[in-house]
């Protein structure tokens, strides 16, 4: 085997309404679905080379799942895809220079009608510090729990700002 890179991932959900899922998904990608069809729609990515597709089953809808992210090129397209989401009506968290798996990162969050949360952030460096938010022992002040409803303007916490 010559080439040893996958060419595009695929990730596949379930999800509870799929109309709803798609009106989030093509504000949050600025992108219209590849195909649509009764329970079912797909998006295809060029740049990360992604299909994510969504398939309509309440009773699979997964609690705990986790999150899914995209890692940016340059805190100036961190900070214009945060702008577009924001314009965009998506609830978002914001975490500017938060340290998470012990990565200085500037990051926001969103979450889809059935709740997975999607990561979009900029890495500067690794560091020695993890924020305590990330430890599955700590209930920190801006626990990356999330919200539906579109953002508050109140800033998340800063480790340096003593409320961690």
């Amino acid at each position: 085997m010559k080439n040893t890179q996958f060419p595009r991932m695929h990730v596949s959900l379930y999800v509870k309404d799929i109309n709803k899922t798609v009106d989030f998904y093509k504000e949050f990608f600025k992108l219209e679905p590849s195909k649509v069809r009764s329970g079912y729609a797909k998006f295809t990515l060029d740049k990360p080379s992604l299909i994510i597709s969504f398939v309509e089953n309440e009773n699979h809808v997964a609690a705990n799942f986790g999150h899914l992210g995209f890692q940016i090129e340059t805190e100036v397209e961190m900070l214009e895809r945060l702008s577009a989401v924001k314009a965009s009506g998506l609830g978002t968290m914001e975490e500017i220079g938060t340290s998470c798996c012990y990565a200085k990162q500037d990051k926001f969050w969103v979450m889809d009608p059935d709740g997975y949360r999607w990561e979009v952030y900029y890495f500067h460096e690794d560091v020695e510090w993890n924020d305590p938010q990330y430890s599955s022992t700590s209930e920190a002040c801006c626990s990356p729990s999330m919200m539906v409803e579109p953002a508050k303007e109140e800033p998340c916490c800063n480790p340096a700002s003593g409320c961690c």
